[in-house]
């Protein structure tokens, strides 16, 4: 493997620190993101910093490119040169991940007919008091599960007639990428923590300021 990126799952120092202080990081997120008790879905996008601070943590902010164009729809960051798509979803079994964005169902057809794996995918699955985890799934384990099945079987498209947020990756798909012998993981118990934040403070801390 090629990527950097496998060096996070190889050392037991930050994979320590990513088990304790992930979860308390992505329920600040939650918290950072929700209104009325209900989590928006600036949710993603939230984590998503977390996890490319995650990178400039371990490889330092020069190797680390975060100033991805809105037109990449699979980019996220970009790590010593090398595209990195950053995904999370919270609940049990691996369905609902998006691989694009899209309320145009004929943009949805024009994707699956000329998608192919472009990029490693750093995958986090979050399950709220219970066993989830942090996946790294090479380009190359990627690409070699996608020439074995046909792009139905790896790509889902909304249905018809709803109201589509996306294109998704199948569960079938994943759940065979990250069982593959080269993708790694780091296992994470999503334990709640009593937190005392608000996500105002930091905002009304500035308008106090003289």
């Amino acid at each position: 493997m090629s990527s950097r990126l496998i060096e996070i799952f190889e050392g037991e120092g930050l994979a320590d620190r990513i088990k304790k202080r992930l979860p308390y990081l992505f329920q600040i997120a939650e918290i950072e993101s929700s209104r009325a008790g209900r989590i928006g879905m600036e949710v993603g996008s939230l984590r998503e910093r977390i996890l490319a601070a995650l990178l400039i943590h371990k490889f330092g902010e020069g190797n680390v490119d975060t100033e991805i164009p809105i037109t990449e729809s699979e980019v996220d960051v970009i790590l010593f040169g090398q595209p990195i798509s950053i995904k999370t979803k919270t609940g049990k079994g691996f369905s609902g991940v998006k691989l694009i964005w899209t309320v145009d169902a004929q943009k949805a057809k024009e994707f699956r007919e000329n998608y192919f794996p472009c990029c490693d995918i750093l995958f986090v699955r979050i399950d709220w008091n219970s066993m989830g985890g942090f996946y790294y799934i090479p380009l190359e384990v990627q690409r070699k599960l996608f020439g074995r099945m046909d792009r139905e079987k790896y790509i889902k498209l909304p249905k018809p007639g709803t109201n589509p947020r996306g294109v998704e990756i199948t569960k079938e798909a994943l759940s065979l990428l990250v069982e593959d012998e080269e993708t790694r993981v780091i296992e994470i118990y999503w334990n709640r923590s009593e937190i005392d934040y608000s996500p105002y403070e930091r905002w009304v801390d500035y308008w106090n300021e003289e």
